[in-house]
């Protein structure tokens, strides 16, 4: 796997939290804090088929999302930046597969009251930047994904 692809993969996979950029009805930007699961660079998350995101995804598939932390410092960020397609997972094996994930990563959710309107959405990157000022003041290396 190339370097960006591993950083960033790496980094996917020691966070919990991404904000979500869709596109609502009126072409007007609206970001989203969604939790989520990671395979390499591909995301996976659950939300209420009737949430805004889902209606937006719905409409326009093409997504952005950053992943980050709060630092100390300006020269201590690094992130990701991401543009991709979302998609509904609607295979059933590969529903429970991601469900068991998220249970993992996720305690909480077996709390979760049951939802029949929840569905599950899959990112698949079509370009990624792997931020890092450690290096360099807006330094970030891009990788474009197939």
């Amino acid at each position: 796997m190339d370097a960006v692809k591993t950083n960033i993969s790496a980094y996917l996979a020691s966070h919990v939290y991404l904000r979500l950029g869709t596109v609502t009805p009126h072409s007007k930007p609206q970001v989203h804090t969604v939790g989520y699961v990671s395979e390499g660079c591909t995301v996976y998350f659950v939300t209420d088929r009737k949430s805004r995101k889902a209606e937006n995804i719905f409409r326009n598939s093409a997504v952005a999302y950053t992943v980050d932390e709060n630092y100390d410092n300006i020269m201590g960020i690094q992130g990701v930046q991401m543009e991709g397609q979302a998609s509904l997972v609607t295979m059933e094996t590969e529903a429970m597969r991601l469900l068991e994930l998220m249970a993992q990563k996720f305690a909480d959710m077996e709390k979760m009251e049951p939802n029949p309107d929840l569905v599950i959405f899959k990112i698949e990157p079509t370009r990624g930047y792997f931020l890092d000022n450690t290096r360099a003041f807006g330094h970030r290396d891009m990788v474009e994904f197939s």
